[in-house]
């Protein structure tokens, strides 16, 4: 045995030698000192359980926290981010700081922001203009650069962005998912493993 398990168990016998002595001394018929001890060691055994396991309530408070409100949660160094009513999946990031809702769309190459996100955020773009195929066609971007970008405590520096002034959605595309670890869906949400 390990000297912390030796000084538990001290501890735990000391608080059970506590217990019986004051119940001892309460000259209460013996019947009713089992049924207060019982009562004392389920107390002991309750407070155990919570503290021991605290680690999991609070993962299982943020998750139901992130089912009632739809608010990405973040547990065991992951990013877990619940799945929209319109079956997409968004999140809120920070561009330089300013922050703005953001699809995951992993059929996007490179995370695009609308212009107005690009001059609330300072991303300059400069006269660079290129040629981009989406879904909804080819669109007109401006290649730039985003000092910080953040998603949740995933924090990106130096990140090459679009900036597109055709469509006021912003999008998280591959070049941020493929800088992860790892990212998958499970159920109703993605999870992103930095």
């Amino acid at each position: 045995m390990d000297g912390s398990r030796v000084s538990d168990g001290f501890y735990l016998l000391i608080c059970l030698v506590v217990v019986i002595a004051s119940l001892a001394s309460m000259k209460l018929p013996l019947g009713k000192m089992a049924k207060m001890a019982a009562a004392w060691i389920a107390i002991f055994g309750l407070t155990f359980a919570i503290f021991s396991f605290r680690s999991d309530f609070t993962a299982l408070g943020s998750r139901l926290k992130s089912e009632a409100i739809g608010t990405p949660v973040v547990a065991g160094g992951e990013l877990r981010i619940p799945m929209a009513d319109d079956g997409h999946f968004w999140v809120d990031a920070s561009v330089n700081g300013h922050n703005a809702p953001f699809l995951v769309d992993s059929g996007a190459s490179v995370t695009t922001i609308s212009r107005d996100v690009a001059n609330q955020a300072g991303v300059e773009t400069g006269m660079r203009v290129e040629w981009v195929d989406t879904a909804n066609g080819t669109v007109r971007v401006h290649p730039a650069t985003a000092s910080r970008f953040d998603v949740g405590p995933i924090a990106r520096s130096d990140f090459g962005i679009h900036v597109t002034d055709h469509d006021d959605a912003n999008v998280l595309g591959m070049n941020f998912l493929s800088s992860l670890e790892g990212w998958r869906v499970e159920g109703h949400y993605l999870i992103l493993k930095p």
